[in-house]
């Protein structure tokens, strides 16, 4: 049975509108991709860092209470868990305060034995941080020499922008470990300078990826692969928030992987028609994010697709 190993920072995200708090919920790119499989039944596993003071308490609660397992979680004695500030503008595009404690080098847990079933989502800065590198890279080189699909999402952001020299050859090996890169415009524009999705894929071959899912905000995704040049429009919503919306298209991919029994052997010779169906899971699992102010899918939604899982 597929397993999901889910990386990544946790943070509580506290959103302001018009200046205002109006929400607080558990955060983090893969976190927000791990409840979303959860509440849809799946088997993923957390693995991550966070305090053992009231914030953390909290997380670890809500992960827990969505079916998300926590075992390989690290629960830090000395450090307090992380908080993002997400003020939304008037798009409802939110821009980001962090507040971090953490260790020089974090201890992130390590004890994972996978196997060719498993998927490994992993990304956004935690993925090149020092002080969670060397375990990061340990985890990626195991699920990888095991078969496991890796799926990298670069998630990087305007502020990190200044230290772009000392990230990018990390990002590059990183998309050199993955099996599906899935990243944004703004994405591959700031860290290649591209300016489309056939630009963006040139710069991930080179890196050592051939299977790019590119999504042009809330416009058009194109998924790009040998034998495969698919351009999909997204449907006009009306926009909540973003937050979460990217993270949430992961999750889609990796539904769609888990429902169709795809393997990294698969996935060298998916048929359009697969490519398509992930396209369409991450598009409508972005999209309902977005209606909202929560971080992942709502319960109604998972329930919604496990029912049309058990009629088509």
């Amino acid at each position: 049975m597929a397993r999901v190993f889910g990386i990544g920072e946790t943070v509580l995200d506290i959103i302001f509108k018009d200046n205002q708090p109006v929400s607080a919920k558990a955060g983090g790119s893969t976190l927000n991709s791990a409840v979303s499989l959860g509440r849809l039944g799946v088997d993923v596993n957390f693995i991550s860092d966070y305090g053992k003071d009231d914030v953390g308490l909290l997380v670890d609660k809500f992960l827990s209470d969505n079916q998300v397992n926590t075992e390989y979680v690290t629960r830090m004695e000395d450090h307090k868990s992380a908080l993002a500030l997400a003020f939304l503008d008037e798009n409802n595009d939110a821009h980001y305060n962090f507040y971090r404690d953490f260790p020089e080098q974090r201890q992130i847990n390590t004890d994972i034995e996978f196997t060719e079933n498993d998927i490994l989502l992993f990304g956004s800065i935690f993925s090149i941080s020092k002080s969670t590198r060397k375990p990061l890279l340990k985890l990626l080189h195991e699920a990888n020499d095991s078969r496991s699909t890796i799926i990298y999402d670069p998630n990087f952001r305007k502020p990190h922008f200044k230290d772009l020299a000392e990230f990018l050859p990390l990002i590059k090996e990183n998309i050199s470990f993955a099996d599906i890169v899935r990243g944004s415009d703004e994405d591959f524009h700031l860290i290649f300078g591209a300016n489309s999705a056939e630009q963006a894929y040139q710069f991930v071959l080179e890196a050592g990826c051939s299977k790019l899912i590119y999504t042009a905000s809330d416009s058009q995704v194109v998924i790009l692969a040998p034998g495969v040049k698919i351009w999909m429009d997204v449907p006009k919503i009306e926009t909540v928030s973003t937050i979460g919306a990217g993270d949430n298209f992961n999750a889609g991919i990796i539904w769609t992987l888990i429902s169709e029994e795809l393997n990294k052997g698969d996935i060298e010779q998916l048929p359009e028609s697969i490519w398509r169906r992930i396209g369409e899971s991450g598009i409508s699992f972005s999209a309902e994010v977005c209606k909202n102010m929560e971080n992942y899918i709502s319960i109604e939604f998972a329930v919604e697709v496990l029912g049309d899982q058990h009629t088509s």
